[in-house]
């Protein structure tokens, strides 16, 4: 039998072929004839089968079958054709081979005519392009296409040095472009110089991109390796392998679409590549170097002009006015110049650096660096001089010392013109400085960390000097010389400031014209201290030197008005002022003292009773200590001049609101100090105002605004007390000198009465003007009851008194009530007190009678309470006494015993 893989049917040309092998195998492996035969039946009914499958397959694809037939005799008869051809191509090139053998020289002598022309005629196409390089270079320079141009003119000159140079019609040609080279070299470098200096500071956001880093295979810094072949440069450079770095390197590309100086990095990038190009790049770096300053000068005159265009005014007028801020505008100007000058050095700096390091690296060499760009920029500042804010170039010892060029090859025709001109844009001062040191200082430390400086810059010492040597000096020189001005002289501290200094400080009350200039000379140290904040303590220090200088003055002032005569005396309300003890004991003074708080204590919210009881503890020190025996006030312990008085009012408000102002710019100074001190804001953050200074000069600040406070506050005590001493003085003669015993035609005041209204009266007029009114009020409220308190008591000084006399008395208190109500606008009622006294005396001198009006008295008191202190009646008693020395004594006696059981017995009862 067929194995299961015979019977398979073929379906395809492998297969068919497998099939057949496998046919074979088995009829010659099968031992059997009857299972060859059956296998031989197989295969012949299969043949038969595929036979008629053909005939089909041929019958529907006959026409195909036909095409292809067709198609593959006319292939046939191609190929035969083609032989047949090539067999005759064999023995035609045979013959050929035979009959060139024969012509081998003549050919070769062909040839060589032809190499000989091929060769003309590109040295022909040769300089009929070199011919066109001017016209070409005109073209790319006027375009400012830099690099086209270079590359133009380097491959045009190495071939007229090289394959051309034995070409003598190419002479002129040769020298011309060889001309034009040199000036392409020298417009590079001031096109250069021009993005540094010009393009530069008009460009103010600098574009970083298009300076990509580039390299020139085969080529050094310093050298230049010309091709053997010229074509018309395009200067689109793609990135290429350096075998020997291993690295890829961008080139530059110059688009001639486009506007290669939209991109100032990238411009810059063209112009050194042309510079190395040129193999002019060294020379073009130490220019640019020699370059820097001259050109920092040119663009501080420029910025100058502009400065003096800006103001609307020439320069020539400029210098005439104290206008520090012009000066700050140059210099806010020429700093911001110079930061873009700058930048752009520093694009060169990596261009040169780029070119230098990846062509030459061990032989890499750049002339300066930033550092000498910024020593330049430096160097350029110093010379203005700050003091008189004017540029102060000597130009002579400038080019001896720094400059050894011709400036006029550099293009720099009218540098020395400039510089020789020195331009002031404000009148010259020191004090220009202060409106220029923070932005200075602010340049100054971009300059040291541009430089990574650790030690002070060049400029930052010069400004160190400048202040410390110069500017200080001249500060103190100046506020010294202000001061000694305004407080020397005998009227120093009485003259005062006119009304509209006055309204324009907005003052109740005038101040006196040395305070004010003190305080002006204050106020611009202060602005200094804000302006130069490094100098802060210093000049704070100089502000406690001139408070102290002040405050002596003030002192010895204040001594001249008090003190009498060389044993160093005073009078005596000033000897009160300055007795703590007493002082602070007035319960007046108290009223007016600040509270916890810092709120004045208003006077109004004690009740009556309470102010009757604080006045009458103030009456009762000053009597205690000014009416105790007989003696009288000396004339010499009091201030009997009402100018002294004014002055110390004005000596008083001047130094209260000096002493409030001064405390401010303290308030002020130990809150920046705080600020800006080691656990306080960082710098950036700190106010405008923070000024650090040192803790001991702040703590003398405060001792000094206090040293004025307390000065402020003892005139203004002295005020109180000296007009009460007045009292006292005047008063005390009206009991001891003078008679209240006499006639009747003796009713009129008192001479001393009168004269102590006309003192009051003069007082009041000079103190209202001085004074604010509650101060004003400080000084003559409660004076009625201390008048009344001085009456009463002097009632143990009166010898005898007569019904006139007592009239005498009444009248003396009407006087001085009216004059006190004419200068308080309130009904002084306290003197009232004072008048029903010494109406107490008017008694019959009938010894029955008066013992029931005296009886009247004393019961009166017993039932309605006493109106005056027991001491009172009994001096009263005594003296009815001694006005009347025919009363029995044991009836004095027996009337001092009642009072002293009414007196007793109402304390009891109280208690």
């Amino acid at each position: 039998m067929a194995t299961e893989e015979s019977t398979k049917t073929p379906t395809s040309g492998k297969g068919s072929s497998a099939y057949l092998m496998s046919i074979v195998r088995t009829l010659s492996s099968s031992a059997d004839f009857e299972q060859r035969e059956q296998e031989k039946t197989r295969i012949e009914k299969a043949f038969r089968e595929s036979d008629k499958r053909l005939g089909e397959l041929v019958t529907t694809h006959y026409q195909d079958v036909t095409k292809i037939l067709q198609g593959f005799g006319k292939m046939t008869k191609s190929i035969n054709d083609s032989r047949e051809k090539i067999r005759k191509i064999k023995e035609d090139l045979s013959s050929c081979k035979t009959l060139l053998h024969f012509k081998r020289d003549e050919l070769r002598k062909l040839w060589r005519d032809g190499v000989e022309h091929k060769a003309v005629l590109s040295m022909l196409e040769q300089i009929e392009q070199i011919k066109e390089v001017p016209d070409k270079m005109d073209a790319y320079i006027a375009k400012k296409y830099y690099l086209h141009a270079t590359d133009l003119i380097v491959q045009a000159v190495a071939k007229l040095e090289g394959p051309l140079a034995q070409v003598e019609a190419l002479r002129d040609l040769r020298a011309e472009l060889n001309g034009r080279k040199e000036t392409l070299h020298e417009k590079l470098i001031e096109e250069l110089n021009q993005q540094i200096y010009v393009r530069s500071v008009q460009t103010l956001s600098m574009q970083r991109g298009g300076s990509a880093r580039l390299s020139r295979r085969d080529a050094s810094v310093w050298g230049w390796t010309d091709s053997t072949t010229f074509n018309t440069p395009t200067t689109t450079r793609t990135e290429s392998s350096d075998s020997n770095k291993g690295g890829v390197h961008l080139e530059v590309v110059e688009d001639l679409n486009r506007d290669p100086t939209e991109n100032l990095a990238h411009f810059i990038s063209i112009l050194t590549e042309s510079l190395f190009v040129l193999r002019k790049l060294p020379e073009a770096v130490e220019i640019t170097k020699m370059r820097i300053e001259p050109e920092l000068l040119s663009l501080v005159a420029k910025a100058t002009q502009q400065v003096a265009e800006s103001a609307g005014q020439q320069s020539d007028s400029l210098a005439n006015q104290s206008e520090p801020r012009h000066l700050l505008d140059l210099l806010q100007l020429i700093f911001q110049q110079f930061r873009c000058v700058a930048a752009t050095h520093q694009i060169v700096l990596k261009n040169v650096h780029r070119l230098t390091v990846t062509s030459m690296p061990l032989h890499a060499e750049v002339v300066y660096d930033m550092k000498d760009v910024w020593s330049n920029i430096q160097a350029v500042l110093p010379l203005f001089r700050f003091d008189a804010s004017l540029h102060a170039l000597s130009t002579n010892s400038y080019i001896e010392d720094t400059r050894q060029f011709d400036a006029s090859d550099l293009g720099q025709q009218n540098l020395l013109t400039r510089m020789s001109k020195q331009q002031k844009i404000c009148r010259p001062s020191a004090f220009n400085i202060t409106a220029i040191y923070k932005p200075l200082k602010a340049f100054i430390h971009e300059i040291e960390d541009a430089m990574g400086m650790e030690s002070p810059a060049g400029l930052q010492e010069f400004i160190t000097d400048f202040v410390q040597n110069a500017f200080l000096g001249q500060v103190h020189q100046r506020v010294s010389q202000s001061i000694d001005a305004a407080t020397k002289g005998f009227d120093a501290l009485r003259n005062v400031i006119d009304d509209k200094v006055r309204r324009e400080l907005g003052v109740p009350r005038p101040l006196l014209q040395s305070t004010v200039t003190v305080d002006e000379s204050i106020g611009e140290l202060q602005e200094l201290m804000m302006a130069l904040p490094d100098y802060a303590d210093q000049f704070l220090t100089m502000v406690c030197n001139v408070l102290r200088e002040y405050r002596d003055k003030c002192h010895s002032a204040y001594r001249d008005i008090v003190q009498h005569g060389a044993d160093d005396r005073r009078v005596i309300s000033a000897m009160w002022a300055k007795d703590e003890d007493i002082s602070r004991s007035l319960p007046s003074w108290r009223t007016l003292q600040p509270s916890a708080d810092g709120k004045e204590l208003d006077g109004t919210v004690c009740s009556e009773q309470e102010m009757r009881a604080l006045n009458s503890k103030e009456a009762v020190i000053l009597i205690t200590n000014l009416s105790t025996d007989e003696t009288l006030i000396p004339q010499q312990e009091i201030i009997t001049d009402v100018t002294q008085m004014r002055t110390v009012a004005n000596v008083h408000e001047s130094l209260e609101w000096f002493a409030s102002r001064l405390q401010q710019m303290t308030d002020s100074l130990a809150e920046g100090s705080k600020a800006a001190g080691p656990d306080g804001l960082p710098a950036d953050q700190l106010p405008t105002d923070a000024v650090p200074v040192s803790a001991p000069t702040l703590a003398s600040l405060r001792s000094l605004v206090q040293d004025f406070r307390d000065l402020a506050e003892v005139c203004l005590l002295l005020l109180h007390l000296e007009v009460r001493v007045h009292c006292f003085y005047y008063l005390l003669p009206v009991a001891k000198q003078s008679n209240y015993a006499g006639p009747i035609d003796d009713l009129d005041p008192d001479s001393n009465v009168l004269k102590l209204n006309k003192d009051l009266s003069s007082m009041e007029e000079v103190l209202s003007q001085s004074l604010q009114p509650k101060k004003f009020k400080y000084i003559f409220e409660t004076l009625g009851y201390l008048v009344a308190s001085i009456l009463i008591s002097s009632v143990q000084f009166l010898k005898k008194i007569n019904e006139n006399g007592i009239k005498k008395m009444c009248r003396n208190i009407l006087a001085i009530q009216q004059n006190l109500t004419n200068i308080t606008l309130t009904r002084e009622t306290d003197l009232d007190r004072a008048r029903q006294f010494y109406e107490l005396l008017y008694l019959s001198p009938d010894v029955s009678s008066m013992t029931d009006r005296f009886q009247d008295v004393l019961n009166g008191i017993a039932e309605k309470g006493p109106q005056f202190t027991g001491s009172d009646y009994a001096m009263l008693i005594h003296l009815y006494h001694r006005s009347h020395p025919g009363n029995p004594i044991p009836v004095q006696e027996a009337r001092m015993q009642r009072l002293t059981e009414i007196m007793e017995k109402g304390q009891n009862e109280t208690v």
